[in-house]
């Protein structure tokens, strides 16, 4: 089983819209998986999406974190730090379609919650208990609360997504745990070259680690406790025709980011997902490593706003926020589902 966290540390990627389609339409090309996504940020809007998209999806999300006992991270969470346990997946998550018709029956979602940066600061209390002897350790039982959960999965019949926030805060880290592999959104300027080599430094710590803070870093200490790290899966380049035309667009993401990426891999290969074959260039590496949604932005967008799956949207005009009319073409629709495909295509169960 394979579970993917979407996440790169620069904000403005799209990685709530593209775990939205995504997961989406990975279920219904997979009809006879289980799919979950875990929505670790705070500001929940995958859950929206999910829910519906727009108001009514925001009005679910808050009936779902407004009970009790939250059915929403923050629940699941709570639930296994204040038990010490790894809690019932089903006690916290709902099946998407039981609100939004529109998701597939087999899309099931662990929703994000506005308090998840409130509870921040409990969560990293936890994690630096002191260690007793003879006694779990209290960084790792923290950092491996997803891992448990997956674990506790039927491994033939799941996969797992998990949305993230951009800030490698503490909740992200515990994303990070419970992933088995990375996908990396990535835009089409200059600065994804920088935010892709500070993923790797945050990821894999720096050789050699810094003299004053190195061993601090969530490197470090998950090195210390041997705690896998995912590896890189695909980068996704996402919004390029914003900027540019699409052929120039991509283009500027090769300039910006694949020589980092490219460099990364010939230097630690073993951080990446293996192919059936090692790519020998650049323009290899890229064709393996490198998905496209760059015809994907008007439709995936306005899909998303609706919490409707591209499959199921239909030529028309819709409102979006205060445009009552926003228009997307047929081949708007095909473009951004066939988009969406390429990078579906890619992703193991």
């Amino acid at each position: 089983m394979q579970s993917y966290s979407i996440w790169n540390n620069k904000g403005g990627t799209g990685k709530s819209t593209i775990t939205f389609h995504v997961a989406s339409r990975f279920a219904e090309k997979h009809p006879d998986r289980k799919v979950l996504v875990v929505d670790l940020c705070p500001q929940a809007n995958s859950s929206m999406l999910l829910l519906g998209g727009g108001v009514s999806g925001e009005k679910e999300l808050l009936k779902l974190c407004s009970q009790s006992s939250p059915k929403s991270v923050v629940g699941y969470i709570s639930d296994a730090i204040l038990k010490r346990t790894t809690p019932k997946l089903s006690d916290y998550s709902i099946q998407v379609s039981a609100v939004n018709e529109r998701i597939p029956d087999n899309l099931h979602l662990l929703c994000g919650d506005g308090n998840l940066e409130l509870m921040a600061p409990a969560i990293i209390d936890e994690a630096n208990r002191t260690p007793f002897p003879g006694l779990a350790d209290p960084w790792e039982w923290v950092h491996l609360i997803f891992e448990r959960m997956t674990n506790e999965l039927d491994k033939e019949a799941w996969t797992v997504f998990f949305d993230t926030n951009p800030s490698f805060s503490i909740y992200t880290e515990l994303a990070i745990c419970g992933s088995t592999r990375i996908l990396v959104p990535v835009n089409a300027d200059d600065s994804s070259r920088v935010a892709v080599k500070a993923l790797f430094a945050l990821l894999y710590g720096t050789n050699p680690p810094h003299p004053f803070f190195g061993n601090y870093t969530f490197a470090a200490k998950a090195n210390l406790r041997k705690i896998s790290i995912p590896q890189v899966h695909l980068a996704i380049g996402n919004r390029f025709t914003q900027f540019k035309g699409a052929a120039a667009a991509f283009q500027a993401f090769s300039d910006a980011t694949a020589d980092q990426l490219w460099s990364e891999f010939n230097s630690n290969p073993n951080r990446f997902t293996t192919r059936n074959k090692k790519p020998k260039n650049r323009e290899k590496f890229l064709s393996m490593y490198v998905g496209e949604l760059r015809d994907f932005n008007t439709a995936g967008v306005v899909a998303a706003h609706h919490g409707t799956p591209m499959s199921k949207m239909r030529q028309d005009y819709y409102s979006v926020h205060n445009d009552p009319e926003v228009k997307v073409n047929k081949s708007q629709l095909t473009q951004g589902l066939d988009a969406v495909d390429s990078v579906v295509d890619r992703i193991d169960p």
